[in-house]
């Protein structure tokens, strides 16, 4: 009957006669499927309808033999439509005849797909009955007895599941389940792992769940500057795609220069080859994939200039990389099973890493089934703003009210991979600005114009609501220049000063910027790349501050982001690790402020600077580094100081933290532990405020080594209870009651976390210049 379905639609494209004939043919297969079926699954009894569906029905291969007929009836149909449709339509009268037909036809259609929906239904009820009684003939039936093992409590009710719906998916036929007790049970027992091994099979062959990956000889990975491979793996269609390849072919000579300083500051040491798929779920068109359409219309540009750099670093490095942008090639790669992701993987997982975002992740969810939890360890999540534990532990931010749309995948919190050093539970992955030689940086000296300004907002919309004021004052002094999209006539919300290039493209912009003095920001987009690469080219960048700062509290473009993290303005890592002269932020609501700060710009000169984290090198080392030395695959047993005569944490030289005793050896740990320093915050205070203060850099891979008694002797909290709780600001100590709390659920380690009511023990490093990703001992 299927075979019919497909001339419904070509009906429209078809001569009259031709039409007529379909139609017809349509609605004899559709009687004759009806009557055929009616004979093989007609009841016993009188008064049961001709498509009651009994046990006692074995007609199967007869049914089976009836579609099979139609099936090559149709097939002959299909042969002689070409000459038939070499007729002549017919006269008005009979198209308007047919089209009245056309109603009828869509309702046969309907019909017509329920029967055969009936016909696979009672397909799969035959085989159930032939197995069970064919396990009933060879005396199998005990053998596939639902077991009550404590051992294995859910069996039974997986067992009921699988009964239910074991036709929900065909990934379960797939695997050799049939509708029958026993295939239920092998499936249960060697596929997932709910139900006891059966003793009547052969077990040479391991369960799936129990199937590791086997130890391939570890290959030495090797720098690489020849990008072609790289951009053939791309791909092409997509006009995201397009974007990505030219802005790896831009850098391509800077990134080759980069690999040759790192591969000298490395000394040629041993880098382990690791197998990586890149998944990139945001550009899938099962994501919806907004962004491709809105490339050469002024969209959002960040994301794809992350994915672009993580994708040159992980192959400059030398990684077997395997880049997937839609489901199909994401399950072609990881040997999914085919059906709807019910099923665990037929195997073991064939990569080292996973580099994915939240909607890869989820793709990854509905795909893989069981075995994502299995797997998950290997995944590394691109998430521009960044993840808090607290909205990671599913259970917890469900129970406290950190429940968002994201976030709850539990995962170890470093594992997802920020945009910007803005949050320290996470890794910070980054990306790369275009990095000048001293020649371009005197030639951009020499030209600056002085009274010319660029302003940060590509869409006409960011013009809106209330620029005008501090535009004007702007104006008084410079000449403002924008990049705001349009297609046939000027945005009017821009103002008529304004000297307007449109969307330009990267390198016309780039010059455009080597002219300007200042680069100007409307308070959005947050936390772009544009901004480094503006300072990168010798501009002054000037931002708003937020007062009060902007959060998901109070704020409509964090709501929902797995986040408490306040930005007090456009670009908080500018105004906190760049700084003056190169940044600078005011109240825009304060005319005078704005004002002055206008005037001190003009009369400031700046050199173009880009910090070392932000280049080719300090994106391949940071990259190298996690790559070689993060696993969270490996269980880290909780760290309990015992058996030590002297104590673990003592006094640091002119610093009020303390530091691992130099007396007793360091468990193995990255970052290692002569990077730690041990500090109390203030009450209300978060790690990354107290650890920002005294200079250092919150680090979350040390906070087992502090979630202990001993740390509190160290830093001579007095303690008249110590209690272990769930708590995403713990370890702590509560002054009012002077109790001490430490933290049961390692997931829960947060940098983020504070409360009025408690002071936090709070682990920091200390890190490279121009990288706080890695602390000075960390390569």
């Amino acid at each position: 009957m299927s075979i019919y379905f497909p001339l419904i639609f070509l009906l429209p494209l078809l001569p009259l006669c031709c039409r007529i004939f379909v139609v017809g043919v349509g609605f004899f297969s559709l009687c004759f499927l009806m009557t055929s079926l009616g004979g093989q699954f007609s009841a016993k009894r009188l008064g049961d309808s001709p498509f009651t569906i009994r046990t006692e029905v074995l007609g199967s291969v007869e049914s089976r033999g009836v579609l099979r007929k139609i099936s090559d009836m149709l097939e002959v149909i299909l042969k002689r439509m070409d000459t038939l449709s070499k007729l002549d339509n017919g006269s008005s009268t009979d198209a308007r005849r047919l089209d009245e037909l056309t109603g009828l036809v869509e309702r046969i259609q309907a019909i017509a797909q329920n029967v055969s929906n009936i016909a696979i239904r009672v397909e799969q009820m035959l085989q159930s009955s032939m197995m069970q009684g064919r396990a009933v003939r060879d005396g199998t039936t005990s053998q596939c007895e639902v077991p009550r093992d404590s051992r294995y409590p859910e069996c039974p009710g997986k067992v009921d599941w699988m009964r239910a719906r074991w036709t929900s998916d065909p990934c379960y036929a797939f695997y050799g389940v049939d509708g029958s007790d026993c295939s239920f049970l092998i499936y249960l027992s060697e596929v997932e792992w709910f139900c006891p091994p059966l003793a009547w099979r052969n077990h040479t062959t391991p369960p799936t769940q129990h199937t590791q990956q086997a130890k391939s000889p570890k290959r030495q990975a090797a720098f690489r500057t020849d990008l072609s491979v790289l951009l053939e793996q791309v791909g092409s269609g997509k006009e995201s795609l397009s974007f990505m390849k030219r802005r790896i072919r831009r850098l391509a000579q800077q990134w080759a220069t980069a690999a040759n300083r790192l591969d000298v500051k490395l000394g040629q040491r041993w880098r382990d080859q690791k197998k990586i798929l890149v998944h990139v779920g945001f550009l899938t068109e099962e994501s919806g994939d907004v962004f491709s359409p809105k490339v050469l219309k002024g969209g959002p540009l960040g994301e794809m200039v992350q994915w672009a750099d993580i994708l040159t670093a992980l192959h400059v490095l030398g990684h077997n990389l395997k880049i997937s942008m839609s489901v199909k090639e994401l399950q072609g790669f990881l040997g999914v099973p085919p059906g709807r992701g019910s099923c665990p993987l037929t195997g073991p997982l064939p990569f080292d890493l996973i580099y994915t975002d939240y909607h890869g992740l989820q793709q990854m969810k509905q795909h893989m089934g069981l075995s994502l939890k299995k797997h998950k360890c290997h995944i590394r999540v691109i998430d521009t703003f960044g993840t808090e534990p607290a909205y990671n532990h599913e259970e917890y931010a469900t129970l406290h009210g950190y429940r968002t749309n994201w976030g709850y995948w539990n995962l170890n919190p470093r594992q997802y991979m920020t945009m910007f050093p803005h949050t320290p539970d996470n890794s910070f992955m980054g990306f790369v600005s275009e990095e000048l030689n001293e020649t371009e940086k005197r030639s951009i000296q020499q030209n600056k114009v002085n009274n010319m300004a660029v302003v940060y907002g590509k869409e006409a919309s960011m013009w809106k609501q209330g620029k005008d004021g501090f535009l004007e004052i702007l104006h008084r002094y410079m000449e403002v220049h924008g990049t705001v999209y349009y297609e046939t006539q000027r945005p009017p919300e821009v103002p008529p000063f304004v000297k307007n290039h449109g969307l330009l493209p990267q390198h016309e912009l780039q010059q455009l910027l080597r002219k300007a003095k200042l680069f100007i920001g409307f308070g959005f987009p947050y936390e772009g790349p544009a901004p480094l690469e503006a300072i990168a080219n010798g501009c002054i960048f000037l931002q708003p501050k937020f007062q009060p700062p902007h959060s998901s509290l109070n704020h409509e473009f964090f709501r929902g982001k797995p986040t408490s993290r306040e930005v007090f303005s456009q670009h908080p890592y500018a105004e906190q690790y760049i700084g003056r002269p190169h940044v600078m932020t005011v109240d825009y609501n304060n005319s005078l402020e704005f004002d002055s700060a206008i005037k001190e710009i003009m009369r400031t000169k700046v050199e173009p600077f880009l910090p070392y984290e932000y280049t080719c090198e300090g994106m391949l080392e940071r990259v190298h580094a996690y790559v070689q030395n993060q696993d969270f695959c490996v269980p880290q047993p909780p760290f309990i100081p015992t058996n030590f005569s002297r104590p673990l944490f003592v006094p640091l030289t002119n610093s009020t933290t303390l530091g691992w005793t130099s007396n007793v050896t360091a468990p193995a740990a990255w970052p290692p532990l002569s990077s730690l320093r041990l500090l109390m915050s203030q009450e209300g205070q978060s790690c990354v405020e107290a650890c920002h203060s005294a200079g250092f850099i919150c680090e979350p891979a040390h906070f087992r080594f502090i979630n202990n008694k001993e740390a509190l002797r160290g830093l001579e909290v007095q303690c008249e209870v110590v209690d272990s709780e769930i708590n995403h600001i713990l370890p702590a100590f509560s002054v009012m009651r002077r109790e001490c709390g430490l933290q049961r659920e390692p997931l829960l380690f947060s940098c983020a976390g504070h409360s009025p009511k408690y002071r936090r023990l709070c682990p920091c490093r200390d890190y490279r210049r121009g990288q706080v990703a890695l602390c000075r001992d960390c390569l």
